[in-house]
């Protein structure tokens, strides 16, 4: 499973909450906006009619039309999107603005006096315009009333425009405050977190073996966490010292008692028990100095070096096989873990491929990465020309004292010990069949 950092994550969350709060914000102020605006465009409606209504002037034949103290231009210029209208209650249109020249536009309507409505209509262009009519009840000499409709319509193309302007201001300038805020969100995380990955940094070089503990002072919120995890690595450190000691002792202390005793063992059956208990011992010696490559503080080892080294040796230890071991190893190879574990594993592969081999043997070794660790483990490959090993021997060699065959000398536990090494890692060891038909045994440890 992915993970991501503690800083990505607060900035994610952030971020999220961020868009809502301005999301909200930008939809309330709109829509107050909106509000506002379209207040103030019915309030002008409503001015324009009665400054339409106070310019009108009668005429003897029962008509009106607005005099010369009508001052609104707009209505006498075409195209202004300033639009009015005097309708009789007849349905005889008393007066229309000159605006309204090829509009299309129809106001007609019918309305008793003192009602008042708010419509939306569409010019013959398509566009919309806002239209307010005002019924009106008109007293003519002589106690002679009649009817009228004052209509004004405003084109709402400016109004639409500048609602599409103050959005994009809105939006634009709520999207730029939340980039500064995120910005300084960041620099703020990143300066508040930096102790968190000072410790991220001094772990790694507890892994890699440049150091044995963190350092450096730290927020009273991390003391209790940096001072624990320095108890636990010393304690770890301890715990292995002393168990590897323990073991090492105990073994050492019976290895002297066990010489004598086969000394004096006159009995095969004496000698064989007494054979049987130095394997033992011998096992343990070789699990007190293997410490699995778990351990933090383990700084990476060059393979190449000494699996050299155990090559030179091996070549002297069987030169009557006049052997041909050939060693493959990648330049980039390194173990990660403690120096004696590598010695057994190798060693004890060697040694088997050289004591079954006819004349080769095959040493690769290359580096390879572990899902979810920052450092690469390694696999080591060893074969041999010789007998092999059957398919059905294979999980037998690997258990402790197992020996395929008794007439050649060994205790039996070198496999296994390999495999607990590797076990203990993570990793394990196949056995398959060689290039040469012999046997080819790949450790696979993977980087702690």
């Amino acid at each position: 499973m992915s993970t991501r950092s503690l800083s990505t994550r607060l900035l994610t969350s952030v971020s999220v909450l961020l868009v809502l709060f301005f999301g909200v914000a930008i939809v309330v102020l709109d829509g107050v906006y909106r509000q506002i605006s379209d207040n103030a465009l019915r309030t002008r409606l409503d001015q324009h009619v009665s400054i339409l209504i106070s310019a009108s002037d009668e005429e003897t034949n029962g008509r009106l039309l607005p005099g010369d103290s009508l001052r609104e231009v707009r209505f006498a210029n075409l195209g202004s999107g300033l639009y009015g209208q005097i309708e009789r209650d007849d349905g005889e249109v008393m007066w229309q603005s000159a605006s309204l020249t090829g509009t299309g536009l129809k106001m007609d309507i019918k309305l008793p006096p003192g009602k008042r409505q708010l419509r939306t209509m569409r010019l013959s262009n398509g566009s919309e315009v806002l239209a307010f009519s005002v019924g009106l009840e008109w007293e003519f000499p002589r106690r002679k009333v009649r009817n009228f409709v004052y209509t004004v319509a405003e084109d709402q193309a400016p109004y639409r425009a500048e609602l599409r302007r103050y959005r994009e201001q809105l939006i634009g300038g709520f999207g730029g405050l939340m980039v500064l805020l995120l910005v300084a969100l960041a620099v703020l995380f990143r300066w508040v977190l930096k102790p968190v990955r000072r410790i991220e940094h001094e772990m790694e070089e507890i892994e890699a073996g440049r150091s044995s503990e963190l350092n450096g002072r730290y927020p009273r919120e991390l003391v209790g966490l940096t001072s624990n995890l320095n108890a636990l690595l010393r304690n770890d450190r301890e715990r292995l010292a002393r168990y590897r000691n323990t073991l090492g002792n105990l073994a050492h202390s019976l290895k002297t008692p066990l010489a004598v005793v086969r000394s004096l063992a006159n009995t095969p059956q004496l000698q064989e028990q007494v054979t049987r208990m130095d394997d033992i011992v011998s096992y343990q010696l070789k699990r007190a100095a293997m410490s699995g490559g778990t351990g933090l503080g383990s700084a990476p080892i060059e393979v190449k070096p000494v699996l050299e080294a155990l090559r030179s040796t091996l070549l002297k230890v069987y030169a009557d096989k006049q052997l041909d071991i050939q060693l493959e190893i990648d330049a980039a190879a390194r173990f990660i873990g403690d120096q004696g574990d590598l010695m057994e594993i190798g060693g004890n592969l060697l040694d088997n491929a050289c004591k079954w081999c006819r004349s080769k043997v095959r040493i690769v070794c290359t580096p390879f990465t572990t899902p979810g660790s920052k450092r690469e483990g390694l696999i080591l490959i060893v074969e041999d020309d010789g007998p092999g090993i059957a398919p059905e021997q294979r999980d037998i060699v690997l258990k402790r004292g197992a020996r395929l065959d008794e007439r050649v000398s060994g205790q039996g536990i070198g496999l296994s010990v390999v495999q607990e090494i590797a076990q203990l890692s993570g990793g394990g060891v196949d056995i398959d069949t060689s290039m040469w038909g012999g046997s080819k045994i790949t450790v696979r440890l993977p980087a702690p």
